[in-house]
């Protein structure tokens, strides 16, 4: 099969395509002919070796965690899936970015995405739940996201809308109408947050969630008045020291499943900034690189 890979840890030009052996699903596994997979900063951070002492990895490496297209293989014990079924999920740190791809942890893709948006969306919106889960129950409560605009982030709004939260949500002012789309009210992040969230929300802010580790935690903090009600999905290295509650992303396919499900009723529309073909890898690490993508960048298998 054609996949891309690295040999090395290093830069852009690292990756290469050709032609590797097939993977095969091992118990409670299954195997998809992938159709697209999401590109995710954790992509770019494991093949520079950025975070080799947290995610190693056997070279060479396949990269990618999240794909979507349809089951051509199943594994002992995986249970309720189908060959041919067209499902989006996840499978280890490294592996999705080629022509068949193994999962741990998939749903059915629901009508309405495309192949895109699904391989979008597992990610994204596994690591948003796990975030939404820990602040507890959201219909009645007012949640501040920062990062709104970004995968995790409009992933995180569109849910927490549907779970009957109302959303302020940070991002630059060109994300603003992006953001007000998705169900949420716009600000600027930085200075003055405080000062800007509180004209927004005369009554206070709840819960806050920060998906972008912006520097902006300590803020969070100030505007929700305790630490125990922030909680971060991307900045470890700060929140232990002010207390702030991390959530780490899950292979859970009950998150995926529940995923799904809003995406069949319309409340989840994964939003894709850009696509690339798989021979311009390259061309997607480096624009994920760049930070400020709104929503995900996907490949095209």
């Amino acid at each position: 099969m054609r996949a891309a890979r690295y040999h090395e840890y290093g830069g852009v030009e690292t990756l290469v395509v050709e032609q590797v052996p097939e993977p095969h699903p091992g118990p409670g596994e299954i195997r998809v002919r992938v159709a697209a997979a999401g590109v995710n900063p954790v992509d770019w951070k494991v093949r520079s070796g950025a975070v080799r002492a947290l995610l190693p990895v056997e070279l060479p490496a396949i990269p990618g965690r999240e794909a979507a297209g349809v089951v051509d293989a199943i594994g002992a014990d995986a249970h309720g899936v189908s060959v041919g079924d067209r499902v989006f999920g996840l499978g280890g740190v490294t592996g999705a970015t080629a022509e068949l791809a193994v999962l741990s942890a998939w749903a059915r893709t629901p009508a309405p995405w495309t192949d895109e948006q699904a391989a979008g969306a597992a990610l994204a919106s596994v690591t948003a739940m796990g975030g939404l889960k820990a602040l507890g129950p959201l219909r009645g409560r007012t949640l501040l996201i920062e990062g709104a605009a970004g995968g995790v982030g409009s992933a995180a709004v569109e849910i927490a809308v549907a779970r009957g939260a109302t959303v302020i949500g940070t991002a630059s002012e060109r994300n603003h109408a992006f953001l007000t789309s998705l169900g949420a009210v716009p600000t600027t992040y930085g200075a003055g947050l405080a000062e800007r969230v509180a004209a927004l929300a005369p009554g206070g802010v709840d819960i806050a969630l920060d998906t972008a580790a912006s520097g902006s935690l300590a803020d969070l903090v100030t505007v929700v008045g305790d630490p125990a009600r922030v909680v971060t999905v991307a900045d470890h290295a700060r929140a232990p020291g002010l207390g702030v509650v991390v959530a780490n992303a899950e292979n859970d396919p009950a998150f995926l499943a529940e995923a799904a499900e809003l995406g069949r009723l319309g409340h989840y529309t994964p939003r894709v900034e850009r696509t690339w073909p798989l021979g311009q890898l390259a061309q997607a690490h480096t624009h994920a690189e760049r930070g400020h993508t709104r929503g995900k960048l996907v490949i095209r298998i």
